[in-house]
């Protein structure tokens, strides 16, 4: 039977030959992964009225990233109940190395085949490394932990497929962009989306990545693309093992639900106006906007990658006087090799303060929320009124390319106007 890659993962975790779209099906979880805010403070309570502990817990990691770095009472109360249930249950855990999603595969707990469960929105990053990686609610959470299993209905497949070759100051984050501003929010329709084509395939990891973890903001469950030499060498890399890999494609023939396509050589970069990511237009359609704050950072836009972009366009430049830049890189990681290359010292010499490697104010939380009226740039996923501080605040969507142009001009501007070769 041909068989999608959602399909072939599912199948094997629910130790089934084959499965087919809008079956229930019973899946054996590989691994699970948790963090400080929506982990041991809301898990444990559950697992203690049930009477039970962890099915596995050399299958659990844990990693403090909301809270990081703990500096009002409850976010301090918080880490200390994380760290103490973490020694307590003798689970793998990354304390203040950055965020999940990308700690989680630099640590080379994410290999072609896994099916992992993630309580968090953006888990699907997983699925960069052809894994069947979603996320869930502390509830859900709790019954993965106690059980090692998890219900699933087998989703249809989106096919996203991008030919041709990205130009200069484009990136995975323009791409995905684009996506929701086609296809909107609700596009993936809590189906599995998988990207192909060659455009995909030239992409390191970490651009996969974003494009995987913003499967969310496409509505999807999951974002998959098969795994190659680039992802096994990554897995590799990062001591884990990534096993017969080639194994994990999509059959030819096997049926789709829907197929978008995609024309990475035209692609310009992309803004998504507030107050979603589905309101993407090229950049020009923004240009000239006014802002006061740069954000680099999250899981979608201050990995090594992400960091690397951004300051091949501010090297040796100035920022716009009005323009307070904020950087937090996404992993210690990430970060230590960017100051390694003198890339966190073309941030530092622009005047941009670092902040730790946490999710921050892309997740609300931390000092540097956003104040009133504040118009903000950022690479994080998501421009919800009100996520990043106050409600009257705005915040528009961009890659790192775009942003230290913005940066530059003190307002939104076009990356290839500041490349040479673009």
């Amino acid at each position: 039977m041909r068989m999608t890659l959602a399909e072939k993962l599912i199948a094997r975790a629910a130790g089934r030959g084959a499965v087919r779209p809008g079956e229930v099906v019973t899946a054996r979880v590989d691994l699970a992964m948790i963090h400080d805010s929506g982990g041991p403070r809301r898990v444990e309570p559950i697992l203690k009225r049930l009477g039970v502990g962890l099915w596995d817990r050399e299958r659990v990691v844990l990693i403090s990233d909301h809270y990081i770095p703990g500096d009002d009472p409850d976010g301090a109360a918080i880490l200390r109940l994380t760290r103490d249930w973490a020694q307590a249950n003798g689970v793998t855990f990354h304390d203040g190395q950055g965020i999940c999603h990308v700690v989680l595969p630099e640590r080379g707990h994410v290999a072609p085949g896994m099916f992992i469960v993630g309580g968090d929105s953006h888990s699907p990053t997983g699925g960069a490394f052809g894994a069947y990686m979603f996320g869930v609610g502390a509830t859900e959470m709790a019954g993965v932990l106690a059980t090692g299993e998890i219900w699933v209905k087998v989703p249809e497949t989106i096919r996203l497929d991008w030919q041709g070759v990205l130009p200069r100051g484009v990136m995975a984050k323009d791409m995905i962009l684009a996506m929701c501003g086609r296809l909107g929010m609700d596009g993936g329709r809590y189906q599995a989306v998988e990207y192909t084509g060659p455009a995909i395939r030239a992409l390191g990891m970490q651009e996969r990545m974003t494009l995987s973890n913003m499967a969310a903001e496409l509505g999807a469950q999951a974002g998959l693309i098969a795994p190659d030499q680039t992802t096994a060498a990554y897995v590799a890399a990062a001591g884990g093992d990534p096993g017969d890999w080639a194994d994990w494609c999509g059959d030819e023939g096997a049926v789709t639900a829907e197929r978008h396509d995609f024309d990475a050589a035209a692609l310009a970069p992309q803004v998504a106006a507030p107050h979603s990511p589905a309101n993407a237009s090229d950049v020009g359609a923004q240009a000239g906007q006014g802002l006061d704050v740069i954000y680099i950072g999250a899981c979608t836009g201050a990995k090594y990658t992400d960091l690397a972009a951004a300051a091949e366009i501010l090297r040796g430049k100035r920022p716009a006087k009005e323009i307070e830049i904020l950087v937090a890189p996404a992993s210690a990681r990430d970060q230590a090799r960017a100051k390694a290359e003198g890339i966190m010292a073309v941030f530092e010499e622009a005047g941009a303060k670092i902040l730790p490697n946490a999710c921050g104010i892309c997740a609300g939380y931390g000092a540097a929320r956003l104040g009133a009226d504040i118009r903000c740039l950022s690479t994080t996923a998501r421009n919800f009124r009100g996520r990043m501080g106050d409600a009257s605040s705005r915040v528009w969507l961009a890659s790192p390319y775009t942003a230290a142009a913005s940066a530059i001009e003190g307002r939104i501007a076009d990356p290839r106007n500041h490349l040479e070769g673009a």
